[in-house]
């Protein structure tokens, strides 16, 4: 059946965030804070180790304290903050300002880069007549990433789950999205790299595709090879 609505993920999916070393050695820079070449390393690994960078890998140890949060933590704005600078707080870091540093640091639309396939098939769905729209765990506004990138364009309808209160695989996060759109969800395809998260949309009787969350140099086609614009109404 062809496609008339087509919902993306944002992290892993359209957009991926920058290496942990980057956003590292940026917040470093900006607050002025020079470290030898060994600590760097240490910090780096560290806070990876703890999944202290929102986008970037999951934490390898949880401190008890912050589990519950780590549930919920895309639920609202501030728990999202609490909890990763929580998690970053776990590295003893030179400069105490560092770990509300980092943090703003993800939010920026320059620590972000698009997929290389990401415009092409956001264009050619618009182009074809369907409607778009963005379903994200996120405890942020992702909105000005789009923009500066060029891509809020090609957006119909942002749906994230600090601003429902729910995350997915919620359905009524996929339920908002196809009613913004104006498409019964059964014409409308959900495309993710999360097979639990963004699986939730079958429920509701989307189709869901799925791309493989890898570093932007490593997947420069992966949206292309859905054939998402071959099914269009």
């Amino acid at each position: 059946m062809p496609i008339k609505g087509a919902l993306f993920d944002f992290s892993g999916t359209l957009f991926r965030i920058e290496p942990v070393r980057s956003w590292l050695a940026a917040t470093l820079a900006e607050r002025g804070v020079r470290v030898d070449e060994a600590a760097f390393e240490r910090y780096a690994a560290e806070l990876e180790a703890f999944g202290a960078l929102p986008g970037g890998p999951n934490p390898k140890r949880m401190p008890e304290e912050l589990a519950e949060g780590w549930a919920h933590r895309d639920e609202n704005a501030e728990l999202h903050r609490a909890v990763y600078t929580g998690l970053a707080r776990q590295v003893a870091l030179p400069d105490p300002g560092l770990y509300d540093a980092l943090y703003d640091r993800h939010l920026r639309p320059d620590a972000w880069r698009p997929y290389p396939d990401a415009a092409e098939v956001l264009e050619g769905l618009r182009a074809a007549g369907v409607r778009i729209g963005i379903v994200s765990n996120i405890g942020w506004d992702l909105r000005p990433v789009f923009r500066a990138h060029g891509l809020d364009r090609y957006v119909d309808a942002y749906v994230l789950s600090f601003e429902h209160g729910v995350q997915k695989p919620d359905a009524r996060l996929f339920r908002t999205a196809c009613t913004l759109l104006g498409q019964n969800p059964t014409d409308v395809v959900m495309v993710g790299d999360d097979r639990r998260a963004d699986g939730g949309a079958a429920a509701l009787g989307c189709e869901v595709r799925f791309v493989r969350h890898l570093p932007v140099e490593e997947r420069p086609d992966g949206l292309r090879e859905l054939g998402l614009t071959e099914k269009v109404a």
